[in-house]
């Protein structure tokens, strides 16, 4: 009816329109004792669907406190943190918890894979404990290995996979629930320079061909040079971004 005002977006509800992930003058301070270290002085970053960032910058820079922040793994002193337009501080942790579940990947440097699973329990896993259904969490788990190129190692165990395709394996793990964004920290750390290249080149395939958004932080100049835009940080501040509207 005309003059009918809008219905308001519930707070629990994304934003489609909303960059992907925003931080708004964010600040994080750890403490032990009367040691108080600040990691993060005001950090404003905003982060639009469908991009590649890197987070780069010397070790004890704030760049994994930062991606902590922006996954809502770690609370925040002051400032804002937004996924889709969702104030995560405004979310109660079991909230923090299904939205990382249903709208965030993950992807660490020590793969995190459970050794007693194989690839496609691995990947299920997480799925079923998002609360889908036994088989739309394995029709997902097969086509996202399939996605990542290891459908004939369904049935292997991490150890007897290299370490590429146990990277690969998380990879997938985080594209399973379709995520709006996938965090990666050090993705490549771990991996020898053949094997590292074959994930970028999945990720770089994942962004191109199905429009994910990943956050990377990274050592690596190579797969910082992979991104859409590199943002540098040093003392808890980020000091440049360069790449496209930066």
């Amino acid at each position: 009816m005309l003059g009918r005002k809008p219905r308001p977006t519930p707070a629990s509800e994304p934003r489609l329109d909303a960059p992907v992930i925003e931080a708004r003058d964010v600040y994080k301070t750890f403490a032990s004792g009367s040691l108080r270290v600040v990691a993060l002085r005001g950090v404003s970053l905003s982060i639009a669907r469908g991009e590649i960032v890197a987070i780069v910058g010397p070790s004890g820079c704030g760049k994994t406190t930062l991606l902590h922040c922006l996954a809502g793994l770690e609370d925040i002193d002051r400032g804002e943190v937004l996924l889709e337009g969702l104030r995560l501080q405004q979310l109660s942790d079991s909230q923090k918890a299904d939205q990382r579940a249903r709208r965030m990947g993950f992807v660490f440097q020590s793969y995190n894979l459970l050794p007693v699973l194989n690839a496609l329990e691995n990947v299920e896993l997480p799925l079923l404990l998002a609360g889908r259904s036994p088989a739309e969490a394995r029709r997902r788990a097969v086509r996202a290995l399939e996605v990542v190129g290891l459908e004939n190692r369904l049935r292997h165990r991490p150890s007897e996979l290299s370490g590429g395709q146990q990277q690969r394996v998380a990879v997938a793990r985080a594209v399973a629930p379709e995520p709006a964004v996938i965090f990666a920290d050090e993705p490549t750390g771990n991996l020898d320079s053949d094997s590292a290249d074959e994930v970028m080149q999945l990720i770089a395939r994942l962004n191109r061909d199905n429009g994910l958004t990943f956050v990377l932080v990274t050592h690596a100049r190579d797969v910082a040079a992979r991104a859409g835009r590199i943002v540098r940080m040093r003392d808890g501040e980020i000091i440049a971004v360069d790449g496209p509207e930066a």
